[in-house]
């Protein structure tokens, strides 16, 4: 037979996929024997794991099960295994490091881990020709699996010992206090930390504050129960991130400070805070594929060190803004307006006119048609015709929006007083929470986004800094 394949090669072919099958199935249904092998063949050869107590050992059993029911799951579906899958690995790699494991016995675990679990698959493949081929098509991808999961384990424990190696010495706790407190250090340790950061007495360079604290059942940790560890791992893990925040791989002063974590980025000449936030917004949402929520403040750009208590306390205010599952609020990209609508207080809302706050729950209820329009004709320096272009709709479309404005509200677009009510009632309605029947607003000219947004963007809704929900 030419021009394909035989039926004997078809017939091969899937009796190997059912022999793969079938070891991968039986493997998952002794999980727990395999794990307590492991587990005891890890006692017996590496001293250091022969030494600790039975729950440092649940603890490895209970890392060697996820592991392998994640290695299993991953070839089961027959894919590329990601870091969600192994997303757990970072804090036992912390709780090792912080156990004084050495990292080469820890490695030497994973070693042990994988061969337990290849002499099984060897084991359950039989005497077969179709179950040794489905033995060997699976080596490739559980070598991959174990090269992908032990390299992202020991960065997380390099994470850890560096960050342990800098609380040893306490020169960056100390640092921090020192510039918090409006000082500058002068000599010593200090100093030199300093300017290894960026932040040396004598610059004016740009820099601002951050601050990160954590949000869920990990946050009721820190001093509460002594044997919890999950919230100190957390919280090392998001400052071992933030202190990697900084641009062209500078290092970023960074620290965990009672129930908060704070870091003091430096631009440097030419460095620009927008691009700033955009690390900070992924090291969180890096993070949360790991479990670790925060919620994120951030200053204004200062210059120099002695704007750090200002910086400092700005960056305490606008965590205020943040909704309870957390997000970035970043002042670099807050306009002074939308600033002022987050601080205002019920009296500015009471003084809108009542038509107008009615125009506004109405069209929130109904996804934000004609406030998408107010601001987009406000955005296009009123121009109609580039208003519709904004909003992708008919000039005519559009000024039959503007005249349901003018009739609903007495405020017409095209004069600049009523066009500020309108656009500073936006802002102080935009600033309340949604109610459980009422959807977001997603009609203002431009898709909602994670962190605080500027008027460069097209948006000027004070809300679209809080995380898309």
């Amino acid at each position: 037979m030419s021009g394909g394949f035989s039926t004997e090669t078809l017939t091969g072919s899937a009796t190997v996929r059912v022999q793969r099958t079938r070891i991968l199935s039986e493997l998952l249904d002794h999980l727990a024997d395999l794990a307590d092998t492991a587990v005891q063949t890890m006692r017996a050869e590496i001293p250091a794991y022969a030494a600790q107590d039975e729950n440092f050992l649940a603890d490895v059993r209970d890392q060697v099960v996820r592991h392998y029911r994640s290695k299993l799951a991953v070839m089961l579906e027959d894919r590329t295994v990601t870091v969600d899958d192994i997303a757990f690995a970072r804090r036992a790699a912390m709780r090792r490091a912080r156990a004084g494991l050495a990292l080469a016995d820890y490695i030497n675990a994973f070693r042990v881990g994988q061969r337990v679990f290849w002499g099984s698959v060897l084991e359950r493949a039989g005497h077969s020709a179709a179950g040794h081929e489905a033995a060997l098509s699976l080596a490739g991808p559980i070598m991959r699996y174990c090269d992908f999961a032990s390299t992202h384990a020991a960065n997380a424990y390099m994470e850890f010992q560096h960050y342990a190696a800098a609380e040893a010495v306490h020169e960056s706790r100390d640092l921090l206090e020192t510039l918090l407190a409006g000082g500058a250090p002068t000599r010593g340790g200090q100093l030199a930390a300093a300017q290894a950061y960026g932040l040396g007495s004598d610059t004016r360079s740009p820099l601002l504050v951050v601050i990160a604290v954590l949000l869920g059942p990990r946050a009721l940790v820190i001093g509460g129960n002594p044997d919890s560890d999950r919230g100190v791992d957390a919280r090392h893990a998001a400052c071992a991130a933030l202190s990697r925040a900084g641009a062209n791989g500078a290092r970023t002063l960074s620290v965990v400070r009672q129930s908060e974590i704070v870091a003091i980025p430096a631009l440097g000449p030419g460095g620009d805070p927008e691009e700033l936030c955009e690390r900070l917004q992924a090291v969180r949402e890096s993070l949360m594929g790991e479990g670790i929520v925060l919620a994120m403040g951030v200053s204004t750009v200062v210059a120099g060190t002695a704007g750090i208590p200002q910086a400092y306390d700005e960056a305490r205010t606008v965590l205020e803004f943040l909704p309870e599952d957390g997000g970035v609020a970043a002042l670099p990209r807050l306009s002074p307006f939308q600033y002022l609508a987050l601080r205002a207080d019920d009296t500015a809302r009471h003084l809108v006119d009542p038509r107008i706050t009615a125009l506004l729950s109405e069209d929130r209820a109904r996804g934000g048609v004609l406030t998408a329009t107010i601001r987009a004709f406000a955005a296009a320096d009123l121009n109609l015709r580039a208003s519709a272009e904004r909003l992708q709709i008919h000039p005519n479309t559009a000024q039959y929006r503007l005249r349901r404005i003018q009739e609903r509200t007495g405020r017409s677009l095209r004069r600049i007083s009523d066009l500020l009510d309108l656009l500073v009632a936006i802002a102080l309605h935009d600033s309340l929470p949604l109610t459980p029947k009422q959807p977001p607003n997603t009609n203002h000219g431009g898709q909602r986004l994670a962190t605080v947004t500027d008027e460069r963007r097209g948006s000027g809704d004070v809300r679209s800094f809080h995380e898309s929900r």
